[in-house]
């Protein structure tokens, strides 16, 4: 397509955007919201264009159904982004400046073709965060928020980033429902998933740890839909995340604070109030500060739950789960938090992303609840070795919890070897 081509499509699109626009504010119509009431207009629009051409009064429009989905975008949609939001196989998209706009697949990113102007970065932001109902400005320059599809937002405004607001959107790709899901793409085996399942049932408190982008929140997700349906699940977030099938569950996010500076709510208050609510599960979406403390406290008071933790391995999750509750205060010691951490964590599972880009389970920990030297134990209950994940003959705690529902784990973890 030569350059003269491309001007002129552009201008068409531009024209066609301006009619759109106007239709759009003359009927009312929320672009967000209605984006079916958006597509009629432009299907019209375009229509009207198409028949005027036939008098020869206007250039013709070379392909109306990309001509329309074009529009749509800009006006109800994300704009030049939106093909890569539709994109199932885009993972993830970020923009470092507007020159250098990346995506990642299958794990790995990729630099785009697509350049865009600094007016549509920002116009791309104020629309996005238009929609999750969350702001950003000189006092609050950074933002946590959640798009119409469930794709996460994250921007860090022009001033902190150099040169130019940096925006990241996580997009939400539902590849594992249940951890029978993830047998099927090779993250676990299927003695693994029999393993972690018969542990959710049984009561055990499980940390999922692993680094950005390694399937922690697909895991937790996965785990969480093994709770048993008669249980009262409450979940934590700094953003709605979690997505599982369960009849009696209530999800919370945590919330910025208002143009007085007022009116924040952390996850911290989240997890306290928790508590609250008659819970038989409490589910905290990633542990990253001083809310570690009071997960603990519900954790050791026998109040079954799970988190997910950014670690490189379960020996770091665990030291890390001993580092974070210090956060809270100066009268928190780690004589107090170790053994606590040692008490209240049954299982950490570990998950890792390959050189290749497959997202796997590398091992699952047992802590046993003894200190030596300040160190919890662990016992490996499965580990990677030669790309295989296998059982390698410890055992988890709690084995009555396992013997009352008439599970018996032995047999479980002797198909993993």
């Amino acid at each position: 397509m030569s350059a003269t081509t491309v001007d002129a499509h552009a201008q068409l699109v531009e024209q066609l955007d301006q009619r759109v626009r106007e239709q759009v504010r003359r009927q009312g119509v929320d672009p967000q919201r209605d984006a079916p009431v958006v597509r009629r207009i432009a299907e019209t629009v375009v229509r009207d264009h198409d028949e005027r051409s036939l008098t020869g009064a206007v250039a013709a429009v070379p392909d109306a159904a990309a001509v329309v989905g074009e529009l749509v975008a800009r006006v109800s949609g994300f704009g030049p982004l939106q093909p890569f939001l539709d994109d199932p196989t885009v993972e993830e998209i970020w923009v470092n400046d507007p020159s250098r706009v990346f995506v990642a697949r299958q794990g790995r990113h990729e630099l785009t073709n697509l350049i865009l102007t600094s007016a549509q970065v920002t116009e791309l932001v104020e629309r996005m965060l238009k929609s999750s109902g969350r702001r950003i400005d000189l006092s609050r320059p950074f933002v946590d928020a959640m798009l119409p599809e469930g794709h996460r937002l994250h921007v860090v405004l022009e001033g902190i980033s150099r040169g130019f607001s940096a925006v990241n959107i996580r997009k939400f790709v539902l590849k594992a429902a249940r951890l029978t899901d993830l047998v099927e793409l090779g993250s676990l085996t299927g003695p693994a998933a029999a393993f972690l399942e018969a542990g959710v049932r049984a009561g055990l408190n499980i940390l999922v740890a692993g680094g950005t982008q390694a399937g922690k929140t697909t895991l937790l997700n996965c785990l969480a839909a093994s709770i048993p349906g008669g249980d009262r699940v409450v979940s934590a977030e700094e953003v709605f995340e979690l997505r599982f099938p369960h009849p009696d569950w209530v999800p919370m996010q945590t919330r910025q604070a208002g143009l007085e500076g007022t009116g924040e709510i952390a996850l911290r208050d989240l997890v306290r109030e928790s508590l609250r609510m008659r819970p038989s599960r409490i589910i905290v979406g990633e542990v990253r500060s001083e809310e570690c403390l009071d997960l603990l406290l519900a954790l050791n008071a026998g109040l079954p739950g799970m988190c997910t933790l950014h670690a490189n391995s379960a020996r770091e999750a665990l030291v890390k789960m001993c580092t974070l509750p210090l956060l809270a205060g100066e009268n928190i010691s780690a004589r107090f938090v170790v053994p606590t951490v040692a008490s209240s964590v049954d299982l950490v599972v570990h998950v890792g992303i390959d050189h290749d880009g497959a997202r796997r389970v590398n091992e699952i920990v047992a802590v046993p609840g003894r200190v030596e030297n300040d160190i919890i134990e662990t016992e490996t209950v499965f580990e990677r070795t030669h790309g295989e994940l296998r059982a390698t003959g410890g055992m988890p705690t709690r084995l009555a919890n396992f013997q009352r529902l008439g599970i018996d784990v032995h047999a479980i973890l002797a198909a993993g070897r």
